[in-house]
């Protein structure tokens, strides 16, 4: 067995009357990769802050190498080989890449002057392993998944013991993610112990050594990674048999040739060119493609949401005229972004005021003022169907779980009683227990008969819970997958490969049966 580095032992901590951690343990090996599961709200992050010494535990025991120690702040963390990266981007925006990754050091650094070129020179040996980045460049200017390579990185220049990564992937493209495993690994074979926090059932099956589960802030189990299931990793997590993460798909009598959305030829600048498809009554349609591929913007294109955006857009027949964001959502057309606390919500706000906030006219009384009661009842309304949790619709959604903070998103777009759906990553962050229940509703809108959108960087997700899934590379459809064709190998060969749709496609045809398709290793 192992050398143990980490023990926590009844560890404790509330927040007011909310007690967050009760009894909680956790016992890290040198050298492993600790899976840490557990539903949004089950203690995870509490109990990595204390770790990280962003918390102080109000009672239990931490013994780092044996000995009983008290990690006062994050300062101190560093100093005792504990490295955090944290699932939110914390990069200053304004300095380049060099400067962020050695910021820890320049600031406790004695010389008047810092040396800059030498800075450039380390953080590029560093980012070589991990990713094609220049450590000059200025850190607002890279893209999501640079800046999350950017703070591993940042972490790997602190001399670790201990290295905890907080849904690491969850901006990472494929490849980047396969390279964040390798680099997970060297890592391990080093002697440094990984705490790895992550919803994907498959990168904790093929990645992790051990697993410690957590429910209600208390420790459940911890176990082998070889001698448990990913259903038995759910169940314990959510505290029940959660058989079903995807609801049946549309039933083939009930499919319909009835189209509710039709684009053609959407053009916007360099990023959608020439896209057409339908969306019919009953299905889901998702959309597939690499980080960058342009899923995106083509959906904030139909929905006007930023460029000048070509192209016909008609909703059961009629050609809409769509000038911005507002015109989109006066016809029924809403978007839920990938970014939920960038642009999706207003986190200092309530849950009420998130939820009315796309259609302020709907809470109004007749003097034009909002009706708090109609704003609280619709909030209500609404959180109640999405099964949401909350002390009240009159809390800050900064103080709800990711997955609830997820189901005020949907509520809002809900509010608005939408004709057409475009859910941007609707699950990103959420635990599998949410996710389930955000499945559920998707399928139940598209049976009550509005039409939804997916997008999905989870290839299984996307596959289980939708109809039919177009692919989409460097802004144009380039496929289309339904039944038994709808499966992993194959989107990723459309969505890699040269090739596109001759101009004015509008039905790209890859399989000519749809069927049910039920990923495996996903829990």
């Amino acid at each position: 067995m192992a050398e143990v580095v980490l023990s926590m032992t009844d560890v404790h901590k509330s927040f007011g009357p909310v007690q967050a951690l009760r009894g909680a343990q956790l016992e890290l090996r040198r050298g492993e990769i600790h899976a840490l599961a557990g539903e949004n709200g089950a203690g995870k992050s509490t109990l990595m802050h204390i770790i990280d010494g962003i918390l102080q535990p109000d009672r239990g025991e931490i013994r780092l190498d044996g000995a009983p120690v008290r990690i006062a702040s994050p300062n101190a963390a560093n100093r005792l080989g504990i490295g955090f990266v944290h699932q939110e981007i914390a990069l200053c925006p304004e300095i380049s890449v060099a400067e962020n990754m050695f910021m820890a050091e320049t600031g406790r650094s004695r010389t008047l002057l810092m040396d800059y070129r030498a800075l450039v020179v380390r953080a590029a040996e560093i980012l070589k392993e991990i990713g094609d980045i220049d450590p000059r460049r200025r850190a607002g200017d890279l893209s999501i998944s640079q800046q999350q390579i950017v703070e591993i990185a940042k972490a790997l220049t602190l001399d670790c013991r201990i290295l905890i990564l907080d849904e690491p992937t969850a901006a990472l493209t494929e490849t980047e993610a396969q390279t964040l495993f390798k680099i997970m690994r060297r890592l391990a074979d080093r002697g440094i112990a990984i705490i790895y926090i992550s919803h994907r059932m498959a990168e904790i099956f093929q990645h992790c050594d051990r697993i410690t589960i957590m429910r209600d802030g208390c420790h459940i189990k911890t176990a082998d990674v070889a001698a448990i299931t990913p259903e038995d990793v759910v169940n314990s997590m959510v505290g029940r048999v959660l058989d079903k993460l995807y609801p049946p798909k549309q039933a083939p009598d009930a499919k319909s040739d009835d189209v509710i959305l039709s684009v053609r030829d959407l053009t916007e600048g360099r990023r959608v060119s020439n896209v057409s498809f339908d969306l019919r009554k009953g299905e889901i349609l998702g959309l597939a493609g690499l980080i960058g591929a342009g899923r995106s913007e083509i959906v904030r294109a139909i929905c006007r949401l930023e460029g000048k955006a070509k192209g016909e857009v008609v909703l059961k027949g009629r050609k809409l005229a769509l000038g911005d964001y507002r015109d989109s959502i006066r016809e029924g057309l809403v978007y839920v972004s990938e970014d939920r606390k960038g642009d999706g919500l207003f986190l200092n706000m309530s849950i009420a005021s998130n939820v009315s906030a796309l259609d302020l006219k709907r809470v109004a009384n007749p003097f034009g003022l909002i009706s708090r009661r109609h704003e609280t009842a619709r909030a209500e309304h609404y959180g109640t169907r999405l099964k949401l949790r909350s002390n009240g619709v009159g809390d800050a959604v900064n103080t709800l779980s990711g997955g609830n903070q997820q189901k005020v998103a949907l509520a809002k777009m809900l509010s608005v009683e939408p004709q057409v759906v475009f859910l941007d990553e609707p699950t990103r962050g959420v635990d599998v227990g949410a996710k389930a229940e955000i499945h559920r509703q998707i399928r139940d809108l598209a049976n009550e008969g509005v039409g939804v959108i997916v997008i999905s960087s989870e290839l299984p997700e996307l596959i289980g819970v939708s109809d039919r899934v177009l692919v989409v590379r460097e802004g144009r459809i380039t496929g289309e997958v339904t039944g038994a064709e709808m499966t992993e190998e194959r989107i990723m060969h459309l969505a890699s490969i040269n090739s596109q749709l001759p101009r004015g496609d509008t039905s790209p045809k890859d399989a000519a049966s749809r069927g049910d398709f039920s990923p495996q290793g996903e829990a």
